[in-house]
């Protein structure tokens, strides 16, 4: 018997038929693996980037740190937005209604840019004193704000992208909005070669030649990200609209006005989760402002130790997407003992994936550190940072890819809630007794970012085997 692929296998999903426990393991592998291969080569370049901005110094990294749990706060948002839309589509296609889907997308487009757009705005006014806000010294806090102020104006493509990405990956597509997010992370490292650097004199077979160079340093890095984030978009928002078979908008005619009930469901599905990033990210934003104080050595090796880190946890955000998808449109098909099935199959996945490259992260630690800065103090800190987080990496895995699983079904109150409750109560709570009180530095931070990501996977599980997510709707 032939092997079937990837659209015949989700099929399956929405026809109701039987599946193997071999159809659903390829599945869940054909979804998963590209966004593994996208999140690991992305992760790879945005290595490099970092690296790029560590030659230029302590101090210009430690002013990107500064305002990088900001930057995520206002990304999370933005991508909470999205999300609201991309699981009714979801949930609407595997229903096998690819029209509905097509009509909330057309809502969405309208609804989103607007308010990328406000978010991008509100970023715009607080530029200039958020460094001071996040306790930042005399010394990074004019090109912290720089920094700051480009991001914002690039948030209405980061904004669009994320809707386009989510919805892509609703429909069944994993494999577009990963290449086109590696895209994004080649163009940046590209930009940031000719803006962030002076010019570079070459020999090659014996022929001088320069390649020109703004000379712009932080400011650069930041022109860089923007213009990548802006091709980007226009790539994933063209490939949508015009490309995607189960999404294109070409071939028919329907209103992009928002209605009423469509914005309801959204709202319903993104509202915890923009408050939970807003709470989250805060919480994030206060762990910055306790290491601040430490220095600009121990806040750029936390910078830098976070980038190291992803490439351990990244691979788990891809299955996480994956897992979205399998469970979404298993819901939609009303087809519960696939959906157990399938959280059951992405969690172990997960696990193992992110357990294997904790082992691998301990033993690389200082070559992972060294890659990125050639200080020896933050070598020596985020190497320290990195062999603590690896004994969490096993359990952040269950976190990350049971968020993911909830997602798809809709669940996203009471996740969303332990989120906070793990983060403000267990790793705020320590970082400020190891640091203020036991004087143990960026090792009791990650110490306590250790003790969290244990708690928090933890109860995950529990929840995902209580079963109590599961909101099955009869198939229309």
């Amino acid at each position: 018997m032939a092997t079937l692929g990837k659209d015949a296998l989700l099929a399956m999903i929405r026809d109701g038929k039987a599946m193997t426990l071999k159809q659903e393991l390829r599945l869940t592998a054909l979804l998963s693996i590209p966004a593994i291969l996208a999140q690991l080569t992305s992760i790879l370049m945005q290595y490099i980037d970092a690296s790029m901005v560590g030659r230029l110094g302590a101090d210009d990294s430690a002013s990107i740190g500064l305002v990088s749990t900001t930057i995520w706060l206002f990304a999370g948002v933005c991508n909470a937005a999205t999300t609201g839309f991309s699981v009714q589509v979801a949930h609407l296609i595997g229903a096998g209604r690819p029209a509905e889907a097509r009509s909330v997308l057309r809502q969405s487009m309208i609804t989103i840019l607007i308010f990328g757009l406000a978010v991008g705005l509100a970023g715009c006014l607080i530029s200039p004193f958020l460094p001071t806000w996040l306790k930042g010294n005399d010394h990074i806090t004019g090109k912290a704000s720089t920094y700051f102020l480009i991001f914002s104006l690039a948030m209405p493509f980061l904004t669009l992208d994320f809707l386009a990405s989510g919805m892509l990956r609703s429909s069944g597509n994993i494999k577009v909005p990963s290449m086109l997010n590696v895209m994004m992370g080649v163009l940046d490292v590209i930009f940031n070669f000719f803006l962030i650097f002076p010019a570079h004199n070459l020999q090659v077979m014996g022929i001088d030649f320069t390649l020109p160079g703004a000379n712009l340093g932080v400011t650069g890095a930041a022109l860089g990200t923007f213009l990548a984030e802006m091709i980007t978009c226009f790539s994933m928002v063209y490939y949508m609209c015009f490309k995607s078979k189960e999404l294109r908008l070409n071939h028919e005619h329907g209103s992009f006005k928002p209605r009423r009930q469509c914005l309801r469901k959204a709202f319903k599905i993104s509202l915890p989760m923009g408050l939970q990033h807003i709470v989250m990210c805060s919480a994030q934003i206060t762990i910055t402002a306790i290491v601040a104080p430490l220095g600009s050595i121990a806040l750029a090796a936390n910078t830098f130790a976070i980038t190291a880190e992803s490439l351990c946890y990244m691979p788990g955000y891809g299955i996480a997407d994956a897992a979205t998808t399998l469970v979404g449109q298993s819901i939609g098909a009303a087809r519960r003992d696939l959906t157990r099935r399938f959280a059951n199959i992405t969690v172990v996945m997960g696990m193992t994936v992110m357990g294997l490259m904790g082992v691998l992260m301990w033993i690389g630690a200082p070559v992972m550190m060294s890659i990125m800065s050639p200080v020896p103090g933050i070598i020596e800190q985020g190497t320290a940072a990195l062999r603590i987080e690896a004994w969490a990496e096993p359990m952040f895995a269950a976190a990350i890819v049971s968020y993911g699983i909830f997602v798809g079904a809709g669940d996203t109150l009471i996740p969303c809630a332990m989120n906070v409750v793990s983060m403000w109560g267990v790793r705020i709570s320590l970082s400020a007794l190891f640091v203020l009180h036991y004087h143990m530095g960026l090792t009791g931070v990650w110490t306590a970012m250790c003790i969290e990501l244990i708690f928090r996977g933890s109860i995950y599980l529990w929840r995902l085997k209580s079963g109590r997510w599961i909101k099955i709707k009869h198939k229309a």
